[in-house]
């Protein structure tokens, strides 16, 4: 196996994160050509959850990903905390006509009905808008925000908020949300390795669970998941180059239900890649293709 260190700038500051670093793993398919890996866990993760990124980066760098039962998947844009201006433009980047738009930061609530109304305007009606806390909200504020958020979500002429994610950080708190609300509840931050969604089901803390591969350990652990609830699924990034960013796609590629579009759109963040050719979407979609990899 070759492993090869990386480090890319982000172009827009997201979550606090600047960039992102790791290593490539070049090891060999079944069927005898290259396959890649990415291991870049985020600093704050202890051992065991780094082990679990491994293990997925292990599963790609032996080409061990199930096969597709789709050609492509539909993929929403990320806007981060911007000034509504920048936030419609992101919006409707790459074709898109979904649009995850980051909430509950240092702007208050005021900015984020801005951003949202922004963002729902430049899609139009046929536009889809989500949000995502982050868990930053308690359940009161959760409630309340959604009320505001949700009408804004209407400007563009849709119904509203598809759904909110992670509103706020405990499974527990997430269940007194989606009892409060009628904004469907998305499940981000608390299903973070095999168990956890298996801890938000027995709660009913989730009308959507959001799986990502390597967090998970794999795109096989969490189509064990997919396979033990009858929940729909919405797979994200965590926030990798393109070679991480494609366990994603095979994950989404392979989930049997798809009725949500996809958080892999986020390679439009970095302000340089690990491959020549970024995985991007085009025309609002994503297919896996073959990456030539330069880092």
């Amino acid at each position: 196996m070759e492993f090869r260190p990386f480090r890319v700038p982000l172009s827009t500051r997201f979550r606090g994160v600047t960039e992102r670093s790791g290593v490539l793993i070049r090891g060999t398919a079944p069927d005898g050509t290259d396959a890649w890996g990415e291991y870049s866990p985020f600093p704050d993760y202890t051992p065991d959850r780094a082990n679990r990124w491994w293990e997925a980066a292990m599963e790609a760098a032996h080409g061990l990903w199930p096969e597709p039962v789709r050609d492509s998947v539909p993929v929403n844009s990320i806007v981060p905390e911007l000034p509504a201006g920048r936030a419609a433009q992101l919006a409707v980047a790459n074709g898109c006509t979904t649009a995850k738009v980051k909430v509950a930061g240092t702007g208050g609530l005021k900015d984020d009905v801005r951003r949202v109304e922004a963002v729902a305007r430049a899609l139009g009606p046929e536009g889809r808008v989500r949000v995502d806390a982050n868990g930053a909200w308690d359940v009161d504020t959760a409630v309340r925000s959604l009320i505001e958020l949700h009408a804004a979500a209407k400007a563009g002429g849709g119904e509203g908020l598809e759904y909110v994610e992670q509103p706020c950080r405990t499974a527990a708190e997430l269940a007194e949300v989606r009892r409060r609300t009628s904004v469907l509840v998305a499940a981000d931050e608390s299903v973070r390795i095999p168990g956890d969604a298996d801890e938000v089901m027995r709660l009913g803390a989730a009308d959507i669970l959001i799986l990502k591969a390597a967090p998970m350990g794999g795109v096989r652990a969490c189509l064990d998941v997919v396979d033990r609830w009858d929940v729909p699924i919405v797979v994200s990034s965590a926030m990798e180059s393109s070679v991480g960013l494609a366990a994603g796609l095979a994950l989404a590629l392979a989930v049997p239900d798809l009725p949500y579009a996809c958080g892999l759109g986020t390679s439009a963040l970095l302000a340089r890649d690990t491959v020549a050719v970024p995985l991007v979407p085009e025309s609002g979609t994503m297919r896996m293709r073959h990456m030539e990899v330069i880092a």
